[in-house]
């Protein structure tokens, strides 16, 4: 059974810092993407970044572009996302989500990923 588990959340003033972690157990296939989404209450999910296990290729959606960092230890399975100069629309749940390699390179959507973790609370206040 794949079990994706999100850690990491928490309250945090606005410009601080926080990092979230995925830990992935349970899948068997080879090359994998690891994608990070958040929805804030009344909003759209919203793809935030991901990255590719075969080449650490990175992705960002352009809100988070120069403040958010995504890494991938493979050896442990697991996704780090650090979170740097936090504002407070950053306020979300934040979700990882474990899909097949992508062929096209870039952000890739939800409908691309076939298991999700139960989400972690980021609460930025101003």
């Amino acid at each position: 059974e794949v079990q994706l588990v999100e850690s990491g959340g928490g309250l945090v003033q606005a410009g601080g810092s926080l990092k979230l972690s995925c830990a992935a157990s349970g899948f068997t296939f080879g090359d994998y993407v690891i994608g990070w989404f958040r929805q804030a209450p009344g909003k759209e999910r919203e793809a935030v970044s991901c990255i590719n296990s075969s080449d650490d290729r990175t992705y960002y959606a352009d809100s988070v572009k120069g403040r958010f960092t995504i890494s991938s230890d493979n050896a442990k399975n697991t996704v780090n996302l650090q979170m740097n100069s936090l504002k407070p629309e950053d306020t979300a749940v934040y979700y990882c989500a474990l899909g097949p390699a992508a062929v096209v390179p870039g952000l890739l959507s939800g409908t691309w990923y076939g298991y999700w973790g139960q989400g972690t609370q980021v609460t930025v206040s101003s």
